[in-house]
């Protein structure tokens, strides 16, 4: 059994430590290492505030207060709100997610 030494900021807690022991039990050192690196990742884009938002609040957000008429038009113009979507940088399992979504509010009567 080899064993790994590493320094850091903080001492970690007896159950830190175990839970640490226990992913290198359990999962091959290669999938930890991408798991750290997704980890670098993202501590760095939050460090320097470009972390984006969730995949769920960016879809709340365009289609919160859409009407079914809005939707409706929305749907009619789909290459252009997809070009739109995309310029904004949303990935396609998004823009499909608002599709979703823009479909029901259309089947539902306008107020």
């Amino acid at each position: 059994m080899d064993e790994i030494r590493i320094h850091v900021q903080k001492k970690p807690s007896d159950s830190d430590l175990r839970i640490i022991e226990d992913y290198f039990k359990e999962m091959p050192v290669s999938e930890i290492l991408s798991g750290l690196k997704f980890a670098k990742n993202r501590w760095s884009a939050k460090d320097a505030g470009v972390l984006k938002v969730g995949r769920k609040s960016i879809i709340q957000k365009e289609v919160h207060s859409v009407t079914g008429e809005q939707a409706q038009w929305r749907l009619k113009n789909w290459k252009m709100m997809i070009s739109n979507y995309r310029r904004r940088g949303y990935s396609y399992p998004t823009i499909s997610r608002i599709k979703k979504i823009l479909i029901e509010k259309s089947k539902k009567k306008t107020k």
